[in-house]
């Protein structure tokens, strides 16, 4: 193949996470040059990741702001990435999922006529307010980009049904098993470095993992689930609620105001990758409105409790690897009991095949971009 210059484009955690070890294997390909731009939507948590995977950036925008809202950042981002391309010049813009950085990425490469690799595409709730903004930015993307990276079956399906060409498309599992199997290993083998303060707070078999930050969720929704989490950890107080917390006073304040009291929940900081590998693969229940959680967590056979009325993620719900409880404060509870009182609905949760993936979706990435890079 000719030579080709792909920059990969990252804004949050979650996507450095999931792009690091596809990133750290495109560098290994012959022929291919690999910068990486952060528009640092996530500050300090971004750098972090990267960190974990050795991976440093080759330029920052740079552009987060307090409080800013989605227009205010999209109008920054995509002039900020306009000038950014312009002068860079690549072949190739390689976006991961359904943020805004995602987004404004897509479009600003469009604008330049630079193609788009789109890595986890596919997912939908058809909803357009739920996940919000994500499931209208990964809709526009995938009319954005030219190559399509679906996680499973289901996610082809989607773009299929949204006339994108079947040759641009191939399922890969999601690039997340890569990273999760790859930390896990070098937690155990020693190699990464676990916080003494956050494996005191681990009990195992009985820590339960809270993640919970999403807009859709703010406001009555995120009161209802905290009430719910105080219930259950009144009932069991010999298990440690470990609940990293997001900044954001929309969830903080609250959180805060209802939890903090509790003796066996613990409100924490932001949790690095390493230690949130950690504590997920140590907890016995897992409750999150994340997206990624679902996807990881089954691979530690760990029950997920899934705090959203829907998900763009329907293939683990169908697998039994999460169930959906939404914001029903008496359907978090029950739920909860019965994860917690019956072996036999627990081991069923636990044992279920995690529906995206083995750990190879990057070597399968890169065959595919390495067949299809002049599409």
């Amino acid at each position: 193949m000719n030579f080709k210059k792909i920059i990969f484009i990252i804004g949050t955690r979650p996507e450095a996470i999931k792009m690091a070890p596809l990133i750290n294997q495109m560098k290994e390909v012959k022929d291919i040059s690999v910068k990486v731009c952060l528009t640092s939507q996530h500050k300090e948590l971004l750098q972090q990741a990267l960190h974990i995977f050795s991976i440093k950036e080759d330029h920052d925008l740079n552009l987060m702001q307090p409080n800013q809202t989605l227009a205010k950042f999209g109008s920054r981002a995509l002039s900020a990435l306009d000038v950014y391309f312009l002068a860079e010049k690549p072949d190739w813009v390689f976006v991961h999922g359904d943020t805004s950085t995602a987004l404004y990425a897509s479009l600003a490469a469009y604008y330049h006529q630079i193609k788009v690799a789109h890595v986890e595409a596919g997912l939908r709730t058809f909803n357009k307010y739920s996940p919000f903004p994500e499931e209208i930015n990964r809709t526009l993307i995938g009319s954005l980009a030219t190559l399509h990276f679906a996680p499973t079956q289901l996610s082809k399906s989607n773009l299929l049904q949204e006339n994108i060409k079947e040759q641009n498309i191939i399922v890969t599992g999601n690039t997340v098993i890569d990273a999760v199997k790859e930390t896990y290993k070098k937690i155990l083998a020693g190699d990464l470095t676990v916080a003494n303060e956050i494996k005191k707070l681990v009990i195992p078999r009985q820590t339960i993992l809270i993640t919970m930050h999403r807009r859709e969720n703010f406001g009555a929704g995120l009161h209802v689930i905290c009430e719910a989490i105080k219930n259950l950890a009144i009932k069991y107080p010999s298990f440690n609620f470990i609940y990293p917390v997001h900044p954001n006073p929309n969830v903080k304040n609250p959180v805060e105001t209802i939890l903090g009291s509790q003796k066996n929940i613990f409100l924490i900081d932001p949790l690095n990758y390493v230690d949130f590998i950690f504590v997920m693969a140590a907890s016995h229940i897992i409750l999150t409105d994340s997206g990624g959680v679902q996807e990881e967590a089954p691979s530690f056979g760990k029950p997920v409790m899934v705090l959203r009325e829907n998900t763009e993620r329907p293939e683990a719900v169908d697998a039994g690897t999460v169930k959906l409880v939404g914001t029903n404060k008496d359907l978090i509870i029950s739920e909860f009991i019965q994860l917690m009182e019956n072996q036999a609905y627990y081991t069923k949760m636990s044992e279920a095949i995690n529906p995206y993936g083995d750990g190879q979706a990057c070597g399968r990435i890169i065959d595919f971009f390495n067949q299809n890079s002049e599409a």
